[in-house]
């Protein structure tokens, strides 16, 4: 019998080899899931906007280059002087049901990771995001 590790579903995947799924012409991303999480790339224009919404899945925004403004709860959907910007090196952690909006304050790259995955993502159902709602 071996000594080495069964490893069931296991993978490795490189980014690079992802395509980048257009969403606008100023958003884009990459995805990675599995069963209970998933993993993002989103790649955001200057001027990108994320419309306000809120989802059951909890959500870490870790922004490796660029800035986010976000605003949360009652704000997003009125945006005024009450914000949060998050640069490279801050994560944002949004609980479940927490409404939600972002801008992009300059060219991001922001890593998203969810748990339980987003559905609407996978099924490209999410049209909030693609400006088809």
């Amino acid at each position: 019998m071996s000594d080495a590790p069964v490893m069931h579903n296991v993978r490795k995947q490189n980014w690079d080899e992802l395509p980048i799924e257009e969403l606008t012409p100023l958003i884009g991303r990459r995805l990675i899931y599995s069963e209970k999480m998933m993993l993002a790339h989103v790649y955001l224009k200057k001027g990108a906007i994320v419309p306000a919404h809120d989802h059951l899945n909890e959500q870490f925004t870790y922004v490796l280059s660029g800035t986010l403004r976000f605003w949360i709860g009652e704000h997003a959907d009125a945006p005024g002087d009450t914000y949060t910007d998050v640069g490279a090196g801050d994560v944002l952690v949004i609980p479940s049901h927490v409404r939600h909006r972002a801008e992009a304050l300059e060219d991001t790259l922001d890593v998203d990771i969810f748990n339980p995955p987003r559905q609407d993502w996978i099924d490209k159902t999410d049209d909030y995001l693609r400006g088809t709602r």
